[in-house]
């Protein structure tokens, strides 16, 4: 959004491999990673290992899991995975489940950073994950303990297999990191209370844009101190500093901990690299050296994809402008009969920042994206159908005279990049497909849109709602305009002062969905940092 008010050698040991009821993959966390330990030393044994990012899981679905860590110096992850009850002791017989698993060998190529995608889990079930790095001596370093639960399969959906997630957006924007005064990012304790099944991070997972100092004057209030590294100390150009604005936001202790109890589903949007860029784009910001925006998503991708608890595996879609795609933005994650996630990337394809009113289509999503989520949606057989978009449908963001946003504040028939929208809508409605949910963060403040026909320039489409969360520890802003031209009407919105801090947690907020067992309901509440539910909405299956 537009910011206001701010100016081998061989491997000494076998790989260990057991499952009993599925196989698994470990995977690289960068294209070309080393799959065997460096040489070894000769001098003397050093420290063991330590995780100083903490532990996390993501992308679960029914049947598989990608588990993350990251290592003080070069190692392998180690992690043994459990079935357990609920009262954490391991299953036994029926339900049973374990296995140790390893990664490649993680090096500085990685920001010693590791991935094991593992699958074949059973469904509905609870797991016990051990963490720990092997060093190159075979010596096992600090062990850390998480846990995440698998989708519930048909007959667990049906018997009181209901499920939950919270989403959100905007970790440590307009310069507000780590403040120890109130504990942290207190959003994230918020949302790990709610006991969540998933946390869908709508974009701007870090602010690599947005220099975080020492202290910060808010007006009516203490000063704001903020806990400090020198990789965020300016905007982020170098590889280094992209993955430092990672590290640093993992040196939070309220994100670690529901991090390593929570599965994450991770979208970008715009400050994962710098803010309202798109592809070809040159910079004219006297606080950047590297004003090539494409060099800059290079590396801001990069160290994200690093840092985010997503598989690495051949990419959905090819890549352009040279970006490296092996990690999976735009994707389907199943969640089981009731609830399919489909997270979508508005970057790799967006076109340049107009007045959005060409007369022609122009791109956000793109045309193998666009093909790809339709025809996702039209052979989907869950209840629900959660469409992430990290940048909202109807809300007007200008990024000076031009837009940043979708729509682009005219209020007639769909121009510019309405009109993929517009296909994008007419499919759904072509296609009868039914229970289809938006949600969305990016405008920092919260709110609950319905589109509808009845109202709009454009009328082929079946109505349906929006849902907007964030930020989580960022400034607060708006309420921003709505465009009318897929009539959206909002129903409710909650917005902050402008560039509001998050110290009193009133305008910082999370979005908690409940589908309870059986699949007929889709249960929205909007949440602020204090736990307080500012809004609810039930949404009944068609």
């Amino acid at each position: 959004m537009t910011e206001m008010n701010h100016a081998p050698s061989p491997v000494r040991r076998r790989l260990l491999s057991a499952s009993v009821l599925g196989a698994a993959t470990a995977l690289a966390s960068a294209p070309g990673a080393a799959a065997s330990a460096p040489s070894r030393s000769t001098g003397l044994l050093t420290s063991r290992l330590t995780l100083p990012s903490g532990i996390a899981t993501g992308d679960v679905t029914e049947r598989s899991a990608v588990l993350w860590s990251r290592a003080s110096a070069p190692g392998r992850l180690k992690a043994v995975v459990r079935a357990v009850d609920e009262g954490g002791e391991v299953l036994r017989g029926r339900g049973a489940h374990e296995a140790t698993l390893l990664s490649r060998w993680s090096t500085e190529a990685t920001d010693h950073t590791a991935k094991i995608y593992t699958e074949g889990l059973p469904s509905g079930t609870r797991f016990q994950v051990t963490y720990a790095f092997e060093d190159e001596h075979g010596r096992l370093g600090e062990q850390a303990v998480g846990h995440f639960r698998t989708a519930p399969g048909a007959g667990q959906a049906a018997q009181g297999g209901g499920q939950s997630f919270v989403w959100t957006a905007d970790t440590a924007g307009q310069g507000y990191g780590i403040n120890p005064d109130i504990g942290g990012m207190r959003g994230y304790a918020a949302m790990h209370a709610t006991e969540p099944d998933f946390f869908l991070h709508s974009g701007d997972t870090i602010y690599a844009d947005g220099p975080i100092e020492a202290t910060q004057q808010v007006p009516g209030e203490p000063t704001w101190r903020n806990v400090v590294t020198e990789e965020v100390s300016k905007v982020a150009e170098t590889l280094n500093e992209f993955r430092g604005r990672h590290r640093y936001n993992m040196m939070d202790q309220n994100l670690r901990a529901m991090y390593a109890e929570v599965p994450v589903i991770a979208q970008w949007d715009d400050h994962e690299t710098t803010n309202n860029w798109y592809p070809g784009e040159v910079l004219d910001d006297e606080r950047y050296t590297v004003r090539d925006v494409n060099t800059l998503a290079r590396r801001g991708r990069r160290a994200w994809q690093e840092y985010m608890p997503l598989a690495d595996r051949t990419a959905l879609l090819a890549p352009r402008d040279g970006f490296d795609a092996a990690a999976r933005i735009c994707r389907k994650i199943s969640r089981g009969p009731h609830l399919d996630v489909f997270t979508l990337d508005m970057r790799t394809n967006k076109g340049d920042n107009t007045a959005g009113l060409e007369p022609r289509r122009t791109s956000i999503l793109g045309e193998r994206q666009l093909s790809w989520l339709i025809e996702s949606l039209r052979t989907s057989t869950a209840t629900w159908k959660v469409i992430g978009n990290d940048l909202p449908i109807g809300l007007i963001v200008p990024d000076g005279e031009a837009q940043e946003s979708l729509a682009n504040a005219d209020h007639g028939a769909p121009l510019g990049r309405e009109l993929e929208i517009a296909r994008l809508l007419k499919a759904i409605k072509d296609h009868d497909i039914r229970n289809v949910v938006f949600l969305t963060g990016d405008v920092h403040y919260c709110a609950a849109h319905h589109y509808s026909p009845e109202r709009a320039a454009f009328t082929d489409f079946a109505p349906f709602w929006e849902f907007v969360a964030g930020p989580i520890n960022a400034g607060s802003f708006g309420p921003n305009e709505l465009d009318g031209t897929f009539g959206p009407r909002a129903e409710f919105q909650s917005a902050g002062p402008t560039n509001g801090s998050p110290r009193s947690g009133e305008h910082q907020y999370f979005g908690h969905v409940e589908i309870p067992a059986g699949g007929a309901e889709f249960r929205v509440r909007l949440i602020n940092a204090n736990g307080r539910a500012v809004y609810a909405k039930t949404l009944t299956a068609a």
